[in-house]
């Protein structure tokens, strides 16, 4: 279906049970490139080096990804261990979504 990053794994406690539980955050990943903020001429490189530069000395804001929710997750601790897979945040997987079913497969790199 696409790919998602896991954006965010958060510790809460199970409303039902009160026992641990891990809320896990998977965001879309987009292929899409983002479109240049500058044409390629050389003052366009050269506006682009500074814009870089101020934005690491925090003088101006950088540019996020802009992410949209896919899928939340709360998940027991035993039912994280049944889930077969380790997740880690800003990893990326191939989501599919069939035939009721929803299965999380991790992208290596290079692929």
């Amino acid at each position: 279906m696409g790919k998602v990053k896991v954006n965010r794994i958060s510790g809460v406690t199970d409303p039902l049970t009160g026992l641990p539980a891990k809320q896990i955050e998977l965001v879309e990943v987009k292929d899409a490139r983002r479109p240049e903020m500058f044409p390629t001429s050389d003052e366009a490189r050269v506006v682009q080096g500074m814009v870089s530069q101020l934005q690491s000395l925090g003088l101006m804001p950088q540019m996020r990804e802009v992410g949209f929710s896919k899928v939340i997750m709360t998940l027991t601790e035993s039912e994280y261990d049944m889930l077969g897979i380790r997740l880690d945040v800003n990893e990326v997987y191939d989501l599919d979504i069939r035939n009721g079913s929803i299965s999380l497969k991790k992208i290596t790199e290079g692929t």
